[in-house]
């Protein structure tokens, strides 16, 4: 097998609960032996033995050990380079190795570690030693996977929780029948874009409208229907806002509202008639409408620039104004109207239903 750093390799990493799986890898079968022997007594201990170092890469892919027990001196591959080989690759980088070697020569002990061993063991390490080292190493690894186990699940969790407030938050901004946003959504995103328009000195529109004799409607076919008919308005109108910064809410009842932000008053009375022409053209039967016997809707549309500080309120009264003058006026139609800095809040004539 190839020892060169693959992220494609699988790799069984070790369970947390599982004893400590031991991988020792050497040429010298009696070495493995002795060190098997020495391990027999303990119970938690489990032992691998890998004896050829091209395989010792797959054999700790397929094993999942806690240690590696790694050979300074073998044929063909060196412990050192073997050593490296382990931390280059994904799944083996973070594995305690322990570098045994015939020799406590220091400046062989200073590659190893430089090489990227835990740990320097004269072969053969009496039975405490050894088993000293590879519990504490075993046990130091261990406890690395359970605080990345916990880590990963906190993540996990907070990723999940981030996701639930994020519903829970849009929940809180929608309308439960249409869909649409609500109207304290809206209010927050006007007084948001009002303000902004303020500073940067732009135009800002208004669409007000509202579902043609709704209640005559709702005595007619019921509240089911008049629920239903709500719902295939509001995706209607919706379907005609497509610019990311407009937005269209339920405003109340059969009333909605679409905030249309740097839009000039003719670009909102062109988007209102594609509105009020999406409606007609869902032919609802109502027979009650006194309008091509079929629903629709009435807009008002008002549009100004904004000085800093005024009340934005006006601007939705006004759009109001305009939306009863269409209904006075036959309904199905849009009224259209601008705000000046020197107009005063519009004193709304009586309205019809």
């Amino acid at each position: 097998m190839s020892l060169a750093p693959d992220a494609a390799h699988s790799f069984t990493p070790v369970s947390v609960d599982r004893p400590l799986m031991v991988l020792l890898v050497d040429d010298q079968a009696f070495v493995a032996e002795t060190i098997r022997r020495q391990l027999l007594s303990e119970s938690d201990i489990q032992f691998h033995y890998c004896a050829d170092p091209a395989d010792a890469i797959g054999a700790a892919e397929k094993v999942g050990p806690t240690i590696v027990l790694l050979d300074l001196v073998m044929p063909d591959i060196d412990g050192l380079t073997l050593c490296r080989f382990f931390r280059a690759h994904p799944a083996t980088r973070d594995l305690p190795i322990i570098m045994l070697s015939s020799t406590e020569d220091a400046p062989v002990k200073a590659q190893a570690f430089a090489a990227g061993a835990n740990d320097y063991l004269v072969k053969l390490p009496d039975q405490v030693e050894l088993v000293a080292r590879l519990r504490y190493h075993s046990g130091a690894y261990i406890n690395k996977l359970q605080r990345d186990e916990a880590y990963r699940a906190l993540r996990a969790s907070q990723v999940k929780l981030e996701e639930l407030n994020m519903e829970l938050l849009q929940l809180a901004n929608l309308d439960g029948l249409t869909g649409l946003a609500n109207r304290r959504f809206f209010n927050e995103r006007y007084s948001e874009e009002w303000a902004r328009a303020a500073r940067k000195k732009t135009i800002v529109s208004l669409i007000m409208l509202d579902v043609d004799r709704f209640k005559l409607f709702n005595d007619s076919r019921g509240h089911l229907e008049g629920d239903d008919c709500l719902k295939q308005v509001a995706r209607a109108i919706k379907q005609t806002v497509r610019r990311p910064g407009d937005l269209v809410a339920r405003y109340g009842g059969e009333e909605f509202i679409a905030v249309l932000p740097e839009t000039d008053s003719g670009g909102a009375t062109h988007v209102a008639e594609i509105m009020r022409a999406a409606v007609e053209n869902l032919a609802i039967p109502h027979e009650a409408s006194g309008a091509g016997a079929r629903v629709t809707i009435s807009l008002g549309v008002a549009s100004t620039v904004p000085s800093p500080g005024t009340d934005p309120n006006g601007l939705i009264q006004l759009a109001d104004h305009c939306l009863y003058q269409a209904k006075n006026q036959g309904r199905n139609r849009v009224k259209t109207t601008t705000l000046s800095k020197e107009d005063s809040d519009p004193n709304p004539p009586d309205q019809a239903p």
